[in-house]
């Protein structure tokens, strides 16, 4: 391996897409044990790789030459070869640094809890306490040593003003974890959580519902990115480049989501969009059809529709944990609210609204099979739709020109 990145499990990582555009390299993943990592290092077969989750401690005591910063930081997530000497440097810094700012976000003189205590902690505590907070807390499910309980922040702490987690809860492939709850938190001002898949956690969803500001940890990724580059290659990128590489990742990444009632066109749309766009197409009522081994007609004749949703909720929950996807959802996922939020995770959500005399009634929907029960699921479920959806799409054209809307 020339250039790279180490860590245990990589399966969920966006770095290779991030290189890509930084520089004409090839980016490889090498996933370690343990009890690994030490020959990798001492071999120094590689030119400069970047170190991830959960090894940016151990590697620390292996490097030659140790940067300020990551000394200081207890925390190595760079390393580079010159020469068969080996430098160490913490580029997560400047990355969280950098996320910080663009949020437009104030740590002076706040009160700052940190959820974890592990390597990206050290470096959160670092650029905390550089930014002039006045208080910082570690917060582990372990505590020790200056670090309190989740259940001791919650009661002592209520007053803090910003959280970052640094833990691994909440990242692919278990998504739909929460490190704690932010509802004893009356003064937040804004939640960071370093996860970037999924793009939005479920820590930053709960802050945006509340009206707290909210950031997920792309941005960050991306400027640590393009700063291990820097390092990799000895030379020096314009500012502007982290921007534009966070903006193509993002709109890549992003999860396409539709929304409607039945025969509003979802499906059909869903595909043209899949196919202009290169990007995976997934029908969540196929999918639970999959799961089922049964037709949605047959699950509603043969177990009712409690048992369909809760299958539907399943079919949900797979489809959002993909990325760079187009998600064609039934008429119903709406009617619960956590499949709405595990949509929102990867996704940006769009409510095909197609007037309700182009709706057609067909048997293969057990609950849209006449006119009336179209009229009588659109009273019920518009309200529905227009309060989970991002943006409001105009689906009275045909399916291309709809599709040219989305």
């Amino acid at each position: 391996m020339k250039y790279g990145c180490i860590g245990e499990n990589l399966s969920h990582s966006f770095s290779r897409e991030i290189h890509a555009q930084i520089a004409d390299y090839e980016y490889e993943y090498t996933e370690l044990a343990p009890s690994e990592v030490e020959a990798f290092i001492r071999a120094k077969d590689f030119e400069a790789i970047n170190v991830t989750i959960p090894y940016k401690e151990k590697v620390l005591p292996l490097v030659d030459i140790l940067d300020e910063s990551a000394e200081s930081i207890g925390a190595v997530n760079t390393v580079v070869n010159r020469d068969g000497l080996l430098y160490g440097y913490n580029t997560d810094f400047y990355g969280m640094s950098a996320l910080i700012k663009r949020a437009g976000v104030e740590l002076a003189d706040k009160k700052v809890l940190i959820l974890g205590t592990g390597g990206t902690s050290k470096t959160a505590r670092a650029v905390a306490l550089v930014e002039g907070a006045r208080e910082v807390i570690n917060v582990s499910r372990k505590p020790k040593g200056e670090s309190l309980s989740y259940v001791d922040a919650e009661k002592k702490h209520r007053d803090a003003d910003i959280i970052i987690n640094t833990t691994p809860v909440g990242m692919y492939p278990k998504i739909f974890g929460k490190p704690i709850n932010l509802t004893p938190f009356q003064k937040l001002e804004c939640v960071f959580d370093v996860i970037y898949n999924p793009i939005k956690t479920p820590l930053i969803l709960a802050a945006q519902d509340k009206g707290i500001k909210a950031c997920g940890g792309l941005y960050m990724l991306v400027a640590q990115g393009v700063r291990a580059a820097e390092l990799f290659l000895g030379k020096k990128y314009d500012a502007k480049i982290t921007d534009e590489i966070y903006s193509k990742i993002l709109a890549d990444k992003t999860n396409i989501v539709l929304i409607g009632m039945p025969s509003s066109g979802k499906s059909t749309v869903g595909q043209i969009v899949a196919q202009r766009l290169g990007k995976e197409f997934v029908d969540t009522d196929k999918l639970a059809e999959e799961i089922a081994g049964k037709t949605v007609s047959e699950i509603f004749e043969d177990r009712g529709e409690e048992v369909f949703r809760d299958i539907e909720s399943l079919a949900t929950d797979r489809a959002s944990a993909k990325c760079c996807t187009v998600i064609s959802t039934g008429g119903g996922a709406v009617l619960r609210r956590a499949n709405v939020s595990a949509l929102r995770e990867n996704g940006r959500i769009y409510f095909i609204d197609r007037p309700i005399e182009l709706l057609g009634a067909t048997a293969d929907r057990p609950t849209a099979s006449t006119g009336e029960a179209i009229l009588n699921l659109y009273t019920k479920r518009y309200p529905l739709y227009r309060g989970a959806c991002d943006k409001v799409i105009d689906g009275s054209g045909t399916p291309e020109e709809v599709a040219d809307l989305i």
